[in-house]
């Protein structure tokens, strides 16, 4: 029986349980996890452990070396040690799951009908899309191909797509295409999730993407961060903003005191996102 909140659940939720592409995903998902877990792992044991060809292995393991999670040489699997391993959208999705969505499900509160939103392709603002039909009519933006997909048939949901060119790891568009169609554009609230908080200021390891959330902040007249208490635990290379720049900052109940406390007495705008059980 699968946890309804495991990377894995996440990703057969997008697809009929029965579908041919689903069971891909999901194995590919599990595939990841295990040499992530183990470091390295021989093909030839990929096949055992998951019942598969030798030539689904090599075709599966060809996909996550193409995403930027795992490294193929000689048969024998390894996962990544660049910065893509943390922006790759299957990997991303692997972590705080239960987090992501009560974070998402907080930052609900500041959408009104018939605002213009922001929405940038971490997989923490990926968990809105599931609850935005409760706040149309709503013009959404995004440069994320999977958010275009899960928004693309919402009932009176206005989806402004943003081009440019494609990348892959983060299933996402960015460059310099990007950044001037947002630049032309004035949105109401702006929803974005970073890597890391260090020192109070936000990072990504990815320039490129740091360029698009970039834009994204300038054009919007409220901005919302969503972070999950991991994000404390982190480093990145490339600063953002300071927690101060941002109307509102989402975090989840696990957040150590110590990082609460210091927010709050820097009149930095926290909202602390509870669980059902914790709001009953």
């Amino acid at each position: 029986m699968t946890d309804k909140t495991s990377p894995i659940a996440f990703l057969q939720d997008e697809l009929p349980s029965d579908s041919r592409q689903s069971r891909q995903i999901a194995r590919r998902q599990m595939i990841a996890e295990a040499v992530m877990a183990e470091n390295s792992i021989r093909i030839e044991d990929l096949t055992e452990r998951f019942g598969i060809s030798l030539m689904t292995a090599h075709r599966d393991v060809d996909e996550l070396v193409n995403r930027g999670l795992l490294r193929k040489t000689r048969g024998i699997v390894t996962a990544t040690a660049t910065s893509l391993i943390e922006s790759s959208d299957v990997y991303r999705a692997n972590r705080q799951a239960s987090e992501k969505k009560m974070i998402a499900t907080a930052a609900m509160q500041f959408i009104e009908p018939g605002q213009a939103i922001f929405l940038d392709d971490s997989t923490t603002v990926l968990q809105m899309a599931s609850q935005l039909s409760a706040k149309v009519p709503v013009t959404a933006i995004t440069n994320s191909l999977t958010l275009m997909n899960a928004l693309k048939d919402m009932h009176d949901v206005n989806l402004l797509a943003l081009g440019g060119q494609y990348y892959n790891w983060c299933n996402a568009f960015m460059g310099r295409m990007t950044i001037n169609e947002i630049n032309r554009l004035r949105a109401d609230v702006a929803f974005i999730s970073m890597s890391a908080i260090i020192d109070d200021v936000v990072f990504h390891q990815s320039p490129e993407l740091v360029d698009i959330k970039r834009a994204m902040f300038n054009s919007a007249a409220r901005r919302v961060l969503l972070m999950d208490h991991t994000k404390f635990e982190r480093r990145a290379l490339h600063s953002f903003a300071a927690l101060d720049e941002f109307d509102v900052v989402i975090v989840d109940e696990q957040i150590p005191a110590t990082h609460l406390e210091r927010m709050q007495s820097k009149n930095i705008n926290v909202v602390v996102a509870r669980s059902d059980k914790e709001r009953s």
